[in-house]
């Protein structure tokens, strides 16, 4: 599950109240600028909880190398990255048992956004480059859409994880900044291995409830515990 909430009391609460119904989180951007992030990173694994590093760590190749490294002494399960081959090559050297995974385009990212980006090619055309360059360089895995994860795996078999966020229950869709969303059941019908949950569960009136009810959903796909 994405905790993405203002403050680490929130974040601590939440999975409080989800309990065992969650067991792998996500951990952004939102969180690292509250302060303790690490402190809290060590109290979701003193849990026992995995831990997903959603930082999008994107700089000078040394720079995501050294930081890479540093986080793969925290415990952490997996990373985001994001850039060129060289910054992909330098995390790719320094990750030790820590999985790294490749952003390919963002979900929030519509047509038109590539198009102001400078990206002329379709949206497909681009996470499909950009996945066969992480599998090349080393990398454990990619974000991306379940509206591409079907060619991903048809290109490229289970040679990498795929991780989808932008999941939208049917009877919990809204209006919001993912414009490239995708079910429970259809993101793993097309091969994602896991998925990125945030606000379903986290506005839900009963968010244990909520995350109970996903899991079910994943369960009639497969028999897994797969929510990030």
């Amino acid at each position: 599950m994405a905790l993405d909430v203002a403050s680490i009391a929130e974040a601590q609460a939440l999975v409080e109240t989800l309990g065992d119904s969650i067991s792998f989180y996500k951990v952004g951007m939102e969180l690292f600028m509250c302060g303790d992030y690490f402190a809290f990173i060590e109290w979701l694994k003193q849990r026992d909880k995995k831990v997903f590093v959603d930082l999008k760590f994107f700089d000078i190749p040394a720079t995501v190398g050294r930081a890479i490294k540093a986080l793969s002494s925290k415990g952490v399960d997996l990373a985001t990255i994001h850039g060129n081959d060289a910054i992909m090559t330098a995390a790719v050297a320094n990750k030790g048992d820590l999985k790294v995974l490749a952003v390919t385009a963002l979900t929030s990212l519509d047509r038109g956004d590539l198009d102001d980006l400078g990206f002329q090619c379709d949206v497909q055309a681009l996470v499909l480059s950009r996945a066969k360059r992480a599998l090349q360089i080393g990398c454990d895995g990619v974000v991306s859409s379940g509206l591409e994860a079907a060619l991903l795996r048809q290109e490229l078999d289970h040679k990498l994880l795929i991780i989808t966020p932008g999941i939208r229950p049917v009877d919990n869709r809204e209006e919001d900044d993912q414009q490239r969303v995708v079910t429970v059941a259809s993101a793993f019908q097309a091969g994602a291995d896991y998925i990125v949950v945030g606000r379903p569960i986290r506005d839900a009136v009963n968010p244990k409830a909520m995350a109970e009810k996903i899991q079910q959903q994943i369960l009639s796909q497969f028999s897994c515990d797969a929510i990030l």
